[in-house]
């Protein structure tokens, strides 16, 4: 019982205290909390433009840079091709052609320098 009655005391004087407390604060008068409110919205409004604008323009830039890569990337990769392409035509080419050693003559039909 000795420690109902001491929780009950102890509770008594927090909300004492509480009450004395909130009587010690200076609450804003409704024209500052209509400015502060004012000034909080405008605040965020303002920040949330910066953010949106900086996310357009990386995400553009991400975009514009990733395009440009794939250009580069494709590109390389039909260059290697065409140098593919070129390498087994020669060596088709060079397989078909007469081998000529430096005796013989080579017939004017397969003269290629003219």
């Amino acid at each position: 019982m000795a420690k109902e009655a001491k929780n009950k005391k102890e509770n008594k004087h927090f909300w004492k205290d509480f009450k004395a407390e909130l009587k010690k604060v200076i609450w804003p008068t409704p024209k500052q909390l209509v400015n502060n409110t004012v000034a909080v919205i405008t605040i965020v409004l303002i920040t949330a433009v910066i953010v949106f604008a900086l996310d357009f323009t990386f995400e553009k830039m991400n975009t514009y840079g990733i395009n440009r890569l794939k250009e580069v990337v494709d590109s390389n990769h039909n260059n290697s091709n065409e140098v593919e392409e070129n390498t087994n035509a020669n060596e088709t080419t060079n397989e078909q052609a007469p081998e000529v050693t430096a005796n013989e003559e080579v017939p004017a039909s397969e003269n290629v320098s003219e």
